[in-house]
């Protein structure tokens, strides 16, 4: 008999104080029990688009052994990074297309790291329209912007 994979749910969201400026990164990962872990960090300079990823990695960090996890998040550049541009990214050997040109993917070192992250689990990205009610994405947003607000 073989063991069914443990699910999630991994709410995570980045903010930024200024872009580049002082961002923070929290989660909330939850299991199908009902049992939770939530974290939250900072950086002193950095992006949106960072913070967003590293929210998302430092959740599935959390993980041990393959699970099944859908992943919230309010930020289209992940939700599109992990299912859509990664696989091209990849395969032009982490170039993006632009125009007639290749160009190195932006924040290529977290992308590797989410990608190898992303082989250990069953990942399926929902994305939500952010700071609009969602009872766990407003939560990560406050977590996050408190991150950062204890490091200015």
């Amino acid at each position: 008999m073989s063991e069914t994979q443990p699910s999630y749910n991994l709410y995570s969201d980045g903010a930024c104080s200024g872009n580049p400026g002082p961002g923070g990164w929290a989660y909330i990962l939850r299991s199908e029990s009902g049992e939770e872990v939530a974290d939250s960090g900072a950086e002193g300079k950095t992006t949106n688009n960072r913070m967003e990823m590293m929210a998302v990695i430092e959740g599935l960090r959390k993980l041990s052994g393959k699970s099944r996890v859908v992943l919230i998040t309010d930020s289209q550049y992940v939700s599109k990074g992990i299912s859509e541009w990664m696989p091209g990214w990849k395969s032009r050997g982490w170039k993006r297309k632009v125009g007639r040109k290749l160009e190195p993917v932006k924040n290529v070192e977290l992308w590797q790291e989410l990608d190898q992250l992303l082989a250990d689990h069953d990942v399926t990205c929902k994305w939500i329209r952010g700071h609009a009610g969602h009872a766990e994405n407003e939560e990560c947003d406050r977590m996050a912007v408190e991150a950062y607000r204890a490091i200015m």
